[in-house]
């Protein structure tokens, strides 16, 4: 008798007697009114019993679609543990493969490590670390010291790194993906041959005291963070060390004391956003400004240009310092309005500018 069915049905029917009985002892109520009246009180009992009872499916329903929903995720999250613990396994083994003696399996650790890289974004920045760490390794050729007595030990860890800057540059976003995310790049102390970031969105960029041989390239390049060449050295490689920097995009601090450019720099049409430094900087060769646009303060401090020199800024910047400022004064020197050339002993020149 605890059957919620059968109730209904008791109460359905006692309803549909007493009803129907209660109006049939009325003269004025006719035996099929009566009837009809009782079978609608009857049937609003069965009617409610069938509410009820869809209202209690929906919810069984809802109950299970919800513990299906909680298995769902947990069959997710352990997939996404067992994805990041394979691709932790994976991140460990390509390091530990980057200690190898052979070149090809160090070759094999940076695609695996840049791979994972690609599969797993979360990842990147620490993949760049760590191949800018390998870069870091100390490195010498003799190339870089006079005519190549071809080592082939040395030359084939070369194609190891270059195969390194070549995925580093590979890793970063473009210039022109705006909403991309900024990785930073610590490449102090990096011995870098044809090294090659244009086009390329970089967040800090450090290359203190970093040895760049053959050409470098940074035109287009967009640095969001701040960005250090502070003694850092341009040289010969397999060809002349040209430091390209056509168009660049400093967005914070740049500083290039004390780099020696070896060979020619070009930063026509470059953007210094924040502070900029060229103090103690040596352009042994010719060095080009033209249309560069300095937004803050410019530090020309004892720099020394040996070669065709053009500063004709965009616009020269409000605070500008200069002292001991040398070009040689046989060269073309092409200089903003106002400035003028001092002359000094052993053919060099003094730039100076009025009130400055």
């Amino acid at each position: 008798m605890r059957s919620p069915l059968l109730w209904t049905f008791v109460t359905s029917v006692l309803l549909l007697v007493g009803v129907g009985g209660w109006l049939l002892a009325d003269p004025a109520t006719s035996r099929s009114d009566a009837l009809k009246t009782g079978g609608l009180a009857g049937g609003a009992v069965v009617a409610l019993y069938a509410l009820w009872l869809n209202d209690r499916r929906r919810r069984v329903e809802e109950a299970r679609q919800e513990i299906e929903r909680q298995r769902h995720d947990l069959e997710m999250r352990r997939a996404d543990q067992d994805r990041e613990r394979v691709s932790d396994e994976r991140f460990a083994k390509s390091v530990e493969l980057l200690g190898h003696e052979a070149d090809q399996v160090r070759v094999g650790a940076l695609h695996a490590l840049a791979g994972l890289a690609r599969s797993r974004p979360e990842y990147t920045q620490t993949v760049l670390d760590v191949l800018c760490s390998y870069l870091r390794r100390p490195f010498d050729h003799s190339r870089y010291h006079g005519p190549d007595r071809a080592e082939p030990e040395v030359e084939r860890e070369l194609q190891v790194r270059l195969t390194a800057q070549r995925l580093v540059a590979e890793l970063l976003p473009w210039a022109s993906e705006v909403d991309a995310p900024s990785h930073d790049l610590d490449l102090t102390g990096a011995v870098l041959e044809y090294l090659d970031l244009s086009r390329r969105k970089v967040g800090r960029l450090l290359l203190r005291y970093a040895s760049l041989h053959s050409s470098t390239n940074l035109s287009g390049c967009v640095i969001t963070g701040r960005a250090y060449f502070t003694a850092a050295g341009t040289g010969n490689g397999r060809l002349i060390g040209n430091f390209r920097c056509r168009g660049t995009k400093f967005l914070d601090y740049a500083w290039f004391s004390g780099t020696a450019f070896a060979e020619n720099a070009d930063f026509t049409e470059t953007t210094f956003a924040g502070r900029t430094a060229f103090k103690d900087a040596v352009f042994a060769k010719d060095a080009v400004f033209t249309d560069v646009v300095f937004e803050d303060s410019l530090d020309l401090r004892r720099a020394s240009f040996g070669g065709q020199t053009d500063l004709r800024f965009a616009r020269v910047p409000e605070h500008l310092s200069l002292y001991n400022t040398k070009v040689q004064a046989a060269k073309d020197n092409q200089l903003p309005e106002g400035w003028q050339l001092e002359p000094l002993e052993n053919g060099t020149a003094r730039i100076t500018v009025a009130g400055n």
